[in-house]
């Protein structure tokens, strides 16, 4: 583990093209090299960067879905090989009995270290796909321990906050950020709940977004990595296209979850208060 040095992470901001599976897989080769080149050791992905996201129909879905030694994982844990990086990223993942999941994979140098499958499904994702009732893992690597959620799975702070009591580090996110109407002077609320998130679990979290359009619907553009004070040390990337948004994280910090002199953010936590049958340590 390696949290006692700067840890460099990157959020990688792309359109992918929906179905088609070989630009994707060269676009995220482009960005993570590009990302490693300039001295990444964390690389994060957009949600179903692999394949794109609105999906016509579930059988769109499932001609263009992966299992986890498909194409796209393979290249990724070939590039996570050769660079000795952390890569995550999502996938349209091919389940048994053509199931399907909106996953991301946590990939090493050692190869896939876990995959996750996203909890909370947005809309109609809810045709396309089964959703996970596994928390989010908490994966131990030489850069500290990073953990992994989907999307929508960030307004949920009761999921959010089960990687932090399980000592994660680094929550790192693919998202889709859907844009919408907002008034005029105000950030996306999606980037403010990834900082509500961070301050209140003291972890750094690093949101990556995709941008421009598919099949009429436009993104907020809103990657951003945040420190475990809820502070954004890169971006947000709001309708910044194409983008590598890179920051130096000591992933130490994470691990003092005091506030003051007096107050520790998990040791002040009454769970049987909040009507948990017990505390979770």
């Amino acid at each position: 583990m390696n949290t006692a040095k700067n840890t460099v992470v990157a959020c990688c901001q792309l359109a992918p093209k929906i179905g088609d599976l070989a630009y994707n897989r060269t676009l995220t080769e482009r960005a993570i090299r590009s990302a490693a080149l300039q001295g990444a050791h964390v690389v994060v992905l957009p949600e179903l960067v692999q394949s794109g996201y609105l999906f016509a129909s579930r059988n769109e879905a499932l001609a263009l879905a992966e299992t986890c030694d498909g194409p796209a994982l393979r290249l990724w844990q070939a590039l996570a090989r050769e660079l000795n990086i952390v890569v995550v990223g999502g996938f349209c993942e091919h389940l048994a009995g053509d199931q399907l999941a909106n996953s991301a994979a946590l990939i090493d140098a050692q190869g896939v270290r876990a995959v996750y499958r996203k909890a909370h499904l947005w809309d109609a994702e809810k045709e396309i796909f089964s959703a996970g009732s596994a928390a989010p893992p908490v994966i131990e690597t030489v850069h500290g321990r990073i953990s992994m959620l989907i999307c929508y799975d960030l307004e949920f702070p009761e999921w959010v906050r089960l990687p932090a009591l399980a000592g994660a580090d680094l929550l790192c996110a693919p998202v889709n950020w859907p844009d919408g109407p907002r008034p005029q002077t105000e950030r996306p609320a999606e980037v403010l709940r990834v900082q509500a998130n961070a301050s209140v679990n003291r972890m750094f979290i690093a949101a990556c977004d995709r941008y421009g359009h598919e099949r009429g619907v436009g993104w907020v553009q809103g990657s951003v990595i945040v420190d475990a004070d809820g502070y954004p040390l890169a971006g947000p990337a709001e309708q910044g296209g194409e983008q590598i948004l890179l920051a130096t994280l000591n992933l130490a910090e994470a691990r003092n979850k005091r506030i003051s002199e007096r107050n520790d953010l998990h040791r002040d936590r009454r769970p049987r208060l909040y009507g948990m049958d017990s505390p979770v340590d």
